[in-house]
């Protein structure tokens, strides 16, 4: 009975495979996620790839699934006052998640890279309001710890207590402040206003998304008749939309990690019926090592660049000689005659 489960579930991955044509040596789930080439296990099925080697996250599981005990606040050189659990562990928040109501987004393999703090025998310390400390529930039932509002979580990453490797990842992840807000800014009026909106990813949510996806008729990916490079992808915002030369379609892999986060922000999946001008059989979704998911269009990658300012910005082409605005067909814009 399970060898013939596994063979159907074998040929459902295959016929998706096909379909997306994005190569081999990926794994694509049944909700058309794209896995890093490696892994063969279901999206949120307990995939483990690109999260450092097994050993790593075997050894220091007890350090990141367990109680916070009593929150510490840290001096950090770089981002100024942030939260810890008692052991000295850096504490984070999800800008994908919701503080009002309190809810997590972080699922499946994301909540392997991003421990969800539970929220048993947490307490507050000086500089930290206890009424800011509270609690959700997940989907598997368990109770989460929240500061503000916003759940907490643990990054497998930092190898140690007083690491911050978290703070910044794609641009959504980020240390926690004492009052829930992301550690490193100096007015709490940043938080949640426009001087944010310029970091938004193409397919997240504003606070005019309201009602049914189809109400507002604005397209979260287009094209754009740009002057230089002709037709052109952008995103909700009227952002140009850029492939990467060091990424792969075949099989789908990134080249943009680390560092490059900070100046490239991967783009986020969108709803299809949400698409103007593309083929929505080009469109497939990437799940990236820390278990957030980005949009591709022909396999491709797309990303927005921190450089652009303005909509319709191009800044970007051509950057380094390996970045690319992208066509509606994924290939790489080049200047009109």
């Amino acid at each position: 009975m399970r060898n013939r489960r596994y063979a159907a579930t074998g040929l459902m991955v295959a016929a998706l495979l096909a379909a997306s044509g994005c190569g081999n040596g990926q794994a694509s789930s049944q909700d058309g996620t794209v896995q890093p080439a490696g892994d063969t296990s279901p999206a949120g099925q307990g995939y483990t790839g690109g999260y450092g080697d097994g050993t790593e996250q075997a050894g220091q599981s007890a350090d990141r699934s367990g109680p916070a005990g009593t929150l510490a606040l840290r001096e950090d050189t770089k981002l100024g006052e942030l939260v810890t659990d008692s052991k000295g562990w850096v504490l984070y928040r999800f800008d994908e998640d919701s503080a009002e109501p309190p809810t997590s987004n972080c699922e499946g393999p994301c909540a392997t890279a991003w421990p969800p703090v539970p929220a048993d025998d947490a307490a507050a310390t000086a500089g930290i309001d206890p009424e800011e400390l509270g609690s959700v529930k997940r989907p598997d039932g368990s109770t989460q710890l929240t500061l503000g509002g916003w759940p907490v979580y643990r990054y497998a990453k930092d190898a140690k207590p007083g690491d911050t490797t978290g703070h910044g990842v794609n641009g959504t992840w980020f240390a926690l402040a004492a009052d829930g807000k992301k550690a490193g800014q100096e007015s709490a009026g940043d938080e949640g206003s426009g001087a944010e909106d310029s970091t938004v990813p193409a397919g997240s949510e504003s606070s005019d998304d309201t009602g049914d996806a189809g109400d507002s008729g604005d397209a979260e990916l287009k094209v754009a008749d740009n002057s230089e490079l002709g037709e052109i992808l952008v995103d909700a915002q009227g952002r140009t939309l850029y492939r990467f030369d060091k990424d792969s379609a075949w099989p789908m892999k990134t080249g943009c990690l680390g560092d490059c986060l900070d100046t490239w922000k991967p783009a986020k999946p969108v709803d299809k019926k949400l698409i103007e001008g593309v083929d929505p059989k080009l469109i497939t979704t990437f799940e990236r090592p820390d278990g957030t998911e980005q949009i591709a269009i022909d396999c491709w990658l797309l990303y927005w660049f921190t450089g652009d300012t303005e909509p319709g910005d191009i800044n970007g082409h051509g950057k380094g000689g390996v970045w690319h605005a992208v066509t509606e067909d994924g290939k790489k814009a080049k200047a009109v005659n």
